[in-house]
């Protein structure tokens, strides 16, 4: 009987080993495609240099140096990207089309951003917003680029 446990025990972590290498980390926003330069997140407010393929959380804060440039895939498609001296905050991401939960609130400091609208923009226009210090833009699935100083 103790061989069974073993064996039991066993093929509990080669099953459970490949659904958390695959699956999305919970409360992950999206990815870190593309860093060039220097380019941090700030997390808990401790700022870290970014890699590629790197999870971006809900109030993570994307900041660029004067040679950085970076670029994000959230979850819903929504493509970001940051020119040299930027910084972006990802104040709000909830996407969960099934419950009918679906937003983003992407807050613009300063600087360059390409923005491509997702799934999110189509399921609800209404639930995307970027801010900048004077404005808040509704998207309405688009593509645009500008910048804040």
């Amino acid at each position: 009987m103790l061989n069974l446990q073993r064996l039991v025990g066993c093929a509990f972590v080669v099953l459970f080993v490949p659904i958390v290498a695959s699956g999305a980390e919970p409360g992950a926003a999206g990815r870190i495609k593309v860093v060039s330069g220097s380019v941090f997140i700030v997390r808990a407010g401790v700022a870290a240099p970014a890699t590629a393929n790197q999870v971006l959380f809900e109030a993570d804060t994307l900041r660029t140096g004067t040679d950085g440039r970076v670029g994000v895939t959230l979850n819903d498609d929504t493509r970001v990207s940051l020119g040299p001296g930027s910084e972006a905050r990802l104040d709000q991401f909830v996407y969960a089309p099934a419950a009918g939960q679906v937003g983003l609130v992407l807050k613009i400091v300063r600087g360059f951003i390409a923005y491509v609208s997702g799934r999110i923009a189509k399921f609800s226009p209404d639930a995307v917003k970027l801010e900048t210090p004077n404005a808040i833009v509704g998207v309405r699935g688009t593509t645009l680029a500008f910048r804040v100083e």
